[in-house]
């Protein structure tokens, strides 16, 4: 099976934003609570944060990352989670049925962030709460002093501002499961008068407003136009939200479904546009695709908790989907899939990063160590920077149940200019059949392989865990050859790839 590409120079999409490799934390099962903090484990440092699992996120070069959620953020008092932690309420969490003990809050979370190399993305809590609640928790965060809300942020031990101007309005609000769930017209209204009582306090601000959960909602894509008809000159854009599954153990339906986002992110694209045209609006607005992630693997062993047959169990295990080789696809097509709309989605957060949906897991008091996602989230992140290629690709095709004419080769090629590299990004969707895939590198002059990482498996069940962490991980590749301006290289049966040329 052969596959070709063009990749021209002076064909590209957009610059791609850096923090479309953001991630997300959210005070969810074991993400926080033996996560990233645990007191006792033998590499904490003197703030109680594992150094083991910093190290690994460190690695992965991630921009920002959201806080503190997610579902949890809708019924969440920013104030529990400050001052001396001894005095601080436990709390019971409604959106995942556990307790919070408020153990990290702000300071915490903002000092970890500091030590892994990352920015803060904050949620306020538009559910339960609203406008007065939101522009206390950014003067707390942001203001110098002077105030009541910055001076007390002084007095518990942060003498400087954090800056952050990332700001999430709140958290699928249009999910009816959603602590202070509303319409899209009342969520719309509240949104856009916090928008504009935070822009009174800053400018600069970046705001978030909540798009759809998942493109399945019945109120999708409608809520989309409504709460933008509401926000649109007040905020900077839209989230979106969409997990993927393969319930049905189908990998052809499972690995159609990047298509699917990408038509999601597409119809999204094209609600902007119209809502800009209707208000004769001469500012952009992008996508915040905030939430995204493999989640199915969990569902069954979380039930007892999340229908409240466990009590209010503190920082139990939820949402701990151990990967697989099959996800490792499917996450470099997502990835791609954002690469080839760097246009218009400017941020993107994996869910979770450390043991809830995560690339990273740890045993408490034990061993961290990488998921199979880890690595092509790596790959993209450290090198997927840069200008996203306009990429012609001709590829054999399949039908899915969901999804015609699907390419078995998803090929993204990003250009940096500063380190002057060239990079690709490769997906096999055939299990039976290897592809050749030709490149014609045009207006690009000489170039050298330099790096080229493959995965592959014999086994698409295949996992890492504590005592085999390294069963699923990328191997040096072969053959890769750039030849009188042609990049040849073969792609195995189900494979991802990622290949580097220096210019």
């Amino acid at each position: 099976m052969k596959a070709t590409v063009t990749a021209h120079k002076d064909y590209s999409i957009a610059r791609i934003d850096d923090r479309v490799y953001g991630a997300f934390l959210e005070h969810l099962g074991r993400a926080i609570y033996t996560g990233i903090y645990e007191p006792d484990h033998p590499t904490a440092d003197k703030n109680g944060m594992r150094g083991d699992v910093a190290k690994l996120v460190k690695d992965l070069n991630v921009p920002m990352v959201r806080y503190p959620g997610g579902n949890f953020v809708s019924a969440y008092n920013w104030e529990d989670g400050i001052g001396p932690r001894e005095e601080r309420p436990t709390r019971l969490d409604l959106a995942w049925h556990t307790s919070e003990s408020n153990a990290v809050g702000i300071h915490e979370f903002a000092d970890w962030c500091s030590t892994v190399g990352t920015d803060m993305m904050l949620a306020v809590n538009l559910g339960s709460r609203g406008l007065d609640a939101a522009r206390n928790f950014v003067e707390y965060v942001n203001h110098p002093g002077g105030s009541y809300w910055s001076d007390l942020r002084i007095k518990n031990g942060r003498k400087d501002p954090w800056d952050v101007k990332l700001w999430c309005l709140g958290n699928e609000m249009d999910g009816p499961w959603q602590v202070g769930h509303k319409s899209a017209d009342e969520y719309g209204h509240l949104a856009n008068e916090t928008a504009k009582a935070l822009r009174a306090f800053d400018k600069s601000l970046e705001l978030i407003v909540c798009g759809s959960s998942n493109a399945k909602m019945p109120s999708y894509p409608q809520w989309e136009a409504t709460v933008l008809d509401h926000t649109y000159d007040a905020i900077d854009y839209i989230s979106l939200h969409m997990y993927f599954a393969n319930r049905e153990k189908k990998t052809g339906n499972y690995l159609a479904l990047s298509i699917e986002l990408e038509n999601y992110i597409n119809a999204v694209a094209g609600v902007i546009q119209f809502i800009k045209a209707k208000k004769r609006s001469k500012k952009d607005v992008y996508i915040s695709f905030d939430e995204w992630n493999v989640w199915y693997h969990s569902n069954q062993q979380d039930r007892k908790i999340l229908e409240g047959n466990d009590g209010w169990p503190h920082a139990p295990a939820l949402l701990e989907d151990v990967y697989n080789f099959e996800d490792v696809l499917q996450v470099g097509l997502i990835l791609n899939t954002f690469i080839r709309r760097a246009d218009v989605v400017k941020i993107a957060c994996i869910a979770q990063l450390v043991n809830v949906i995560a690339p990273i897991m740890t045993d408490p008091k034990g061993a961290a160590w990488r998921q199979t996602i880890y690595y092509p989230y790596y790959f993209a992140s450290i090198y997927g920077r840069g200008t996203a290629l306009n990429l012609v690709v001709n590829s054999p095709t399949y039908d899915a149940e969901n999804v015609k004419g699907v390419p078995y080769a998803d090929v993204t090629g990003v250009h940096n200019e500063e380190d002057g590299t060239l990079t690709f990004f490769a997906v096999n969707r055939n299990g039976n059949e290897a592809i050749d895939l030709d490149i014609a590198l045009e207006g690009f002059g000489s170039a050298t392989i330099v790096d080229h990482q493959v995965m592959t498996h014999a086994n698409l069940e295949a996992v890492n865990t504590a005592k085999n962490p390294d069963e699923v991980t990328p191997t040096k590749g072969t053959g890769a050859v750039i030849k009188d301006g042609r990049l040849s290289v073969k792609l195995p049966a189900y494979s991802y790839q990622m290949i580097r040329a220096k210019l």
